[in-house]
């Protein structure tokens, strides 16, 4: 082990599961596990689930570890280390995860929004690296966003900066579980996917990916839709298409307010690659100002699966 090298616990705090991984300060993964966040049975179950992880991980480890970061859902007091409210993890209220974790381990404990972490984990190791400023976004469940501005995480007054999902795109459109109507994760979010192919099922009877599931609509998910593109199918097509759209308004409506033009794209959705990608940028320069459509680029993550731990131990490395 080089003396140079520092040791950091990465957490990904998610509805579903919760994954662990020991990272180098370069960005290397030496050791990851994951268990299931058993998000139903209430925080302290969660807590319990974390503080389980993080033993497993460090179980038999001779490595010096700097400190532990965790990326989760919600609102984030960066000196409060507080979660407050996050989706998908019912009951939590406002819980002061950071001092709990800090106090078990005796290490320093970092936490921040997950998608901000991501986005951070992007600038330090992955596609931001030469970049000055960029918006990071999410693309899963729902649609989460980061911003780094002159190589510094932009949190706005409360730590809230960066919600690009629940930007709206129409005053008038269904009501987002955030209270709002028309926001962007209405439209871009998993479940918006999956329902759009069920409502839409009668017309689109032959399409390839009813046959992947055997007509089996609880086998539906964006897999099954990335599948049927690369086989040529047109109304899976049709769906990425309307995604990159929608997801290109919104991110017209970033670029015009902030004169931020790179937009690097991660999460599972992001895995329609290059289709998803074209429709987002031809989308955007049709909506962003005339003056900066010659700077817009649309970036893949790199991060890729590992994302959202490399996120996570980043906030170890990077003081802000």
């Amino acid at each position: 082990m080089s003396k140079n090298i520092k040791y950091a616990v990465g957490v990904d705090l998610g509805g579903t599961f919760i994954k662990f991984g020991l990272v180098t300060s370069d960005g290397k993964i030496v050791k990851k596990t994951f268990l299931d966040s058993k998000a139903n049975e209430g925080p302290e179950k969660v807590i319990k689930q974390i503080k389980r992880g993080i033993k497993d991980l460090l179980d038999k480890s001779d490595y010096k570890i700097t400190g532990i970061g965790i990326g989760a859902p919600g609102v984030i007091s960066i000196k409060r280390g507080t979660v407050e409210n996050p989706p998908n993890l019912p009951g939590w209220g406002k819980i002061h995860l950071g001092k709990i974790i800090s106090k078990e381990f005796k290490l320093d404990t970092f936490v921040e929004n997950d998608a901000n972490a991501a986005a951070i984990g992007e600038m330090i190791f992955g596609a931001g690296k030469k970049l000055n400023s960029f918006l990071m976004i999410t693309l899963g469940t729902g649609v989460g966003g980061g911003i780094i501005f002159e190589r510094k995480l932009f949190r706005g007054e409360t730590g809230a900066a960066g919600e690009i999902g629940h930007l709206s795109i129409d005053y008038k459109g269904d009501k987002c579980n955030c209270g709002s109507f028309g926001c962007i994760e209405v439209y871009a979010g998993n479940s918006y996917l999956i329902n759009r192919v069920v409502k839409e099922y009668e017309s689109n009877k032959s399409s390839l990916i009813f046959s992947l599931v055997n007509n089996n609509f609880d086998s539906l998910t964006p897999k099954v839709i990335s599948d049927a593109v690369i086989q040529g199918d047109q109304f899976a097509n049709s769906i990425i298409q309307q995604l990159g759209n929608h997801i290109g308004y919104a991110l017209a409506s970033v670029a015009n307010l902030m004169d931020i033009t790179s937009i690097i794209i991660g999460g599972g959705v992001a895995g329609f690659g290059e289709k998803l990608f074209d429709s987002i940028e031809l989308s955007m320069r049709e909506r962003v100002l005339k003056s900066l459509q010659p700077r817009i680029k649309i970036l893949p993550a790199k991060l890729s699966n590992d994302a959202g731990i490399k996120g996570a131990s980043s906030l170890v490395f990077y003081k802000n």
